[in-house]
Formats: C-alpha cells, sequence, structure tokens
C-alpha cells in the first residue's frame, strides 16, 4: 500500500524522532562510559575540597562510574567557573560550586561567564551557617551588646575573614548594616589565620562555619554568640540563632552544588540529581557532613534554578550597599 507522500513524511519524521529518542535513552543508560571530571575552584583540603571528594565518592558508587577531583584554585573561584562554562555539555565535566557563584556576579566588575546563563543546576546538596565570634575579653555576652558596644565606641571595632569576597566578609558586612554600626574589615588568606587574628586581639570579631572554630569555642579561647542558621544546629544546640539573639535577616550560609555546562541534556541532569540526592540520605554521609558543620539538602534542579537567581539578587544587594570589594 502506497501512503501519499505527506503522510510518508509525517511517519519519517515520526521515526527520526523515535530513533532519536531511543539513541538519547541509551546514551543516558550509559552514563557514565568514562571518568566525570568534578571542578573544584578551591585548593585541597578547603571545606569545598572535603564536601566535593565526600560527595564524588558516594556518587562513583551509585552511578557505577569514576569521578575524578580536580582543583582549579584562583581568582576567588572563578579560574574554576570559567573552565566548566567552556567545557562540552555532555555531563562529563562538572563543578562543585558555593555562594561564591552568586556573590561573584556583584563583586568582580567583569566576568567571562554568566552565573545563570553559562551553567545548567543539578542540585544543591548541603549548606553550612556561620558562627558569630567574638574575643573573650571583649566586653560583650550577646548580639544585642555587640552592637551596642559598636555603636556606642564608633571606629574601634573590626573583623576578620578568610578574604575579601568570602562568605564570612559578607556576613561581616550584613551584619554592620542590620546593626547600624561600623567596624573595619581585615581580610586574611583563609579561616585559620582570621580565627587567630580574634584570639590574638587583632581582630575583634568574626563570621567562621563550625569545624573551624568549635574546639576554640570549647576551649574558651574564642565566646560564640549566635549562628547564622535559620535554626539551632544540631552540632552546636546551645548557640542561639541571629534571629534568637535579636536580629532578623542575618541567615548566611555557605551551601555547597553541582553544576554543568548550559546544554547539558535534561536526561542527564535528572540522573546526576537522582544520583546525588540519592547519595545525601546515605545515612554514613549524612553523619560525615554534618560533623563538618554542613546540613545535607536534597532538592530539585528547578530549586535549585530558582534559589540561585534569588541569591544573585539577594547578594548583589548587600555587596553594593556595603561597597565590598576585592583586593
Amino acid at each position: 500500500m502506497k501512503f501519499p507522500r505527506s503522510v510518508q513524511a509525517a511517519l519519517l519524521g515520526f521515526s527520526l524522532l523515535a530513533s532519536a529518542a531511543h539513541a538519547q535513552s541509551s546514551a543516558v543508560d550509559k552514563y557514565p562510559d568514562h571518568p566525570i571530571k568534578l571542578v573544584v575552584g578551591y585548593a585541597p583540603g578547603g571545606g569545598n575540597d572535603v564536601a566535593a571528594r565526600l560527595l564524588a565518592k558516594e556518587l562513583a558508587s551509585i552511578l557505577h562510574g569514576s569521578i575524578v577531583v580536580e582543583n582549579r584554585a584562583g581568582a576567588g573561584t572563578n579560574i574554576a567557573a570559567s573552565y566548566v562554562a567552556r567545557s562540552a555539555p555532555d555531563g562529563y565535566t562538572l563543578s562543585l560550586s558555593s555562594t561564591a557563584l552568586a556573590v561573584n556576579v556583584t563583586l568582580y566588575k567583569k566576568l567571562d561567564y554568566d552565573a545563570i546563563k553559562d551553567f545548567e543546576p543539578i542540585a544543591i546538596f548541603a549548606e553550612a551557617p556561620n558562627l558569630l565570634l567574638v574575643n573573650p575579653k571583649l566586653p560583650v555576652n550577646s548580639v544585642a551588646d555587640l552592637v551596642e558596644y559598636g555603636k556606642k565606641h564608633p571606629g574601634k571595632l573590626n573583623f576578620s575573614s578568610a578574604g575579601s569576597g568570602s562568605t564570612q566578609h559578607l556576613a561581616g558586612e550584613l551584619f554592620k548594616i542590620k546593626g547600624g554600626f561600623d567596624a573595619a574589615h581585615i581580610p586574611y588568606k583563609g579561616s585559620a589565620p582570621a580565627l587567630t587574628a580574634v584570639i590574638g586581639g587583632e581582630a575583634d570579631f568574626t563570621f567562621i562555619n563550625i569545624p573551624s572554630s568549635k574546639q576554640l569555642i570549647e576551649s574558651g579561647q574564642l565566646k560564640a554568640l549566635a549562628i547564622t542558621s535559620a535554626k539551632r544546629f544540631p552540632a552546636v544546640p546551645n548557640i542561639p540563632t541571629m534571629a534568637e539573639a535579636g536580629m532578623n535577616g542575618m541567615e548566611v550560609a555557605t551551601w555547597y552544588s553541582i553544576v554543568a555546562p548550559a546544554g547539558t541534556p535534561r536526561p542527564i541532569v535528572d540522573k546526576l540529581n537522582k544520583a546525588i540526592n540519592q547519595a545525601m540520605t546515605e545515612p554514613e554521609l549524612r553523619k560525615r557532613f554534618e560533623e563538618l558543620g554542613m546540613a545535607p539538602m536534597n532538592e530539585s534542579p528547578e530549586f535549585f534554578k530558582k534559589f540561585l537567581a534569588d541569591e544573585v539578587a539577594r547578594w548583589r544587594v548587600i555587596v553594593q550597599q556595603s561597597n565590598a570589594s576585592v583586593n
């Protein structure tokens, strides 16, 4: 039986679509068939690197493949971000991205990538709040005390951070805005020297993550006034949130996510998202993240996409109001 040409064309079209769908399905079923590269924009040993390696190990097991962590540190993670943005969108080059991805949009005057358009959001899998810490010799015992002290002694307070443009730096800038007082920012190269500065009296306060400071708090070398999470954190249950301490709008956390180059096929995005969420439900991995002061998360690509856009808008306001800049 001979069909009219219009019908033949339609049948051919359906056949081609079916073949393409089958080929794509087959490719996803085989993914990954060679090592995945997970790029980290920080040097080995830091929080981002540790999070990447913990996740990569569990993810490789779930995907029955191999994941290689590659550190491309420098320029506030911009070197790594630019590299991944220009990689093939095939699911074999991924980025461990954090809050810096949203902050850098405003913090840097010029970037050679677009944080929204050049990446495919896959999953946001953990977040880590910061503690507001002070030198025990400073005559304050609460957030309200510190704010009052800053207002009564203009120009006297200063705060340390792990570096210009870091979450800790911007948490300090936001605190100044919310509290209505001034304090000079002293950037250091990492959390350790920033903490040492507060212990030694070079700086009066700082915002630093839990793992870096918990022992120092317990030993009495630092005093914790509050935590920047929305609710109390299991690792430090006796420390109040900033909201409980009387200051709303101070929920500041370093979040950890996986992104791929824009254009990565949706089936691969979905497969990776499902695997990451599964990894973060594994009891041992969850326990390890919580010990590191990180709260595991399980969210969809759609949630992460909106979250990233909201974070870019939020940090734009904070960076602009504080006149924060990178050295």
